[in-house]
């Protein structure tokens, strides 16, 4: 079963939306470009950037979707350490090709792909076992560290290796696929724990990567998911997308209740997709002795937990990072509707509006998940 039609009145575009003269007109090499740079902290300008430049292994892309990834939000503070200006941003994004370097195989110019966030160098141990996210030489679109600068996809064009890209079938939108990357993420941490048919996960953080993990989970065989969150807003979403059981722990004692439904046991594999110290302790409370608690979430760099409890309990803690290339499955996950995107794109916006919709995001006042920018 495809995945239903999206209304442009709810935010969100038609399928085959944007088919349009400018879909096909040349860009010529040289070219000034327009995108959303980010200047300084809480500060972007949609202004005019030099023209990408093209390795002989890259190809050139002309973005049509990047959705605002919470990491971004969070990185344009100035405060993650990770988004160090000037910088172009956006690594959830789609878009057609442009034009290919000569080493390019499998690619031509008018072509629809998708791209990973992880540019990988496809060659080390790590990279030669599929473990992309554990690459020696990784970067990440959109990112800029001491280590490393890669401009990203808030902008007509960006440039990516063709070993990171996927082509994508005529069915889905580009707003659709610019959700594969999140939702490869929300996948690749489904897949890090054990899971059987007689398990009660539980995920903290009802967030647009909780929301996937939520599916993914289901898809593995999950016998009961019960999403987390304190905002109500997501948690309707969470049960929009299938969570049997949402719980709201500014409203109960969490604790108690996870207790009750699991006859006392505790949840056989919680996922903490928040980032918090408290609620990665809360995350522990919450699973049963010998289950399992994956790690998602990464805002705070240090928390403390009690060895003994880790010991004593033989719990077993699990870090998913990224993701290892399952954007690649996500492409039919999504294309047959057994991960369903259309409830977490809150809003489609022209990329000139990507300052506003940045403050917006970060004020939280709204009732906001996911803003996809459109060059």
């Amino acid at each position: 079963m495809g995945v239903p039609p999206m209304n442009r009145s709810m935010g969100i575009l038609p399928m085959n939306h944007r088919q349009d003269a400018d879909a096909t007109k040349s860009h010529v090499r040289g070219d000034s470009v327009k995108a959303l740079l980010y200047t300084q902290p809480y500060t972007f300008e949609y202004t005019d950037v030099p023209d990408p430049v093209i390795g002989d292994d890259d190809i050139l892309v002309r973005v049509k979707a990047c959705g605002i990834c919470g990491s971004d939000v969070a990185g344009h503070t100035g405060k993650t350490g990770r988004r160090l200006p000037p910088l172009i941003m956006g690594h959830e994004a789609a878009g057609v090709v442009e034009r290919t370097g000569k080493n390019v195989p499998g690619f031509a110019p008018g072509d629809r792909i998708c791209f990973d966030s992880t540019v990988y160098c496809n060659q080390c141990p790590a990279c030669q076992q599929g473990l992309f996210n554990r690459c020696v030489k990784r970067q990440v679109l959109g990112v800029s560290v001491p280590e490393f600068k890669r401009q990203g996809a808030f902008a007509e064009f960006v440039a990516v290796p063709h070993w990171i890209c996927a082509p994508l079938p005529e069915g889905m939108s580009f707003v659709q696929a610019s959700l594969l990357e999140p939702a490869s993420i929300g996948t690749h941490a489904a897949n890090r724990p054990p899971i059987s048919t007689s398990d009660t996960v539980v995920v903290i953080g009802a967030g647009t990567i909780g929301l996937f993990i939520l599916q993914a989970v289901r898809l593995r065989g999950a016998k009961t998911t019960i999403a987390c969150d304190l905002n109500e807003f997501r948690l309707d979403l969470a049960r929009q997308v299938g969570a049997d059981v949402c719980l709201n722990p500014g409203k109960i004692n969490l604790k108690d209740e996870i207790q009750k439904r699991t006859d006392g046991r505790g949840a056989d594999v919680t996922f903490e997709a928040v980032g918090f110290a408290e609620t990665f302790r809360q995350a522990i409370s919450l699973t049963r002795t010998g289950g399992v608690v994956t790690a998602v979430g990464n805002l705070q760099k240090e928390t403390e937990f009690n060895l003994q409890e880790l010991v004593s309990r033989e719990l077993t803690f699990l870090g998913s990072y990224a993701s290892a290339g399952e954007f690649r499955t996500c492409i039919n996950l999504i294309a047959s509707g057994q991960i369903d995107v259309a409830p977490l794109v809150s809003e489609v916006l022209p990329l000139a509006d990507g300052p506003r919709a940045f403050q917006r995001l970060l004020e939280g006042k709204e009732n906001l998940l996911k803003i996809v920018l459109e060059p």
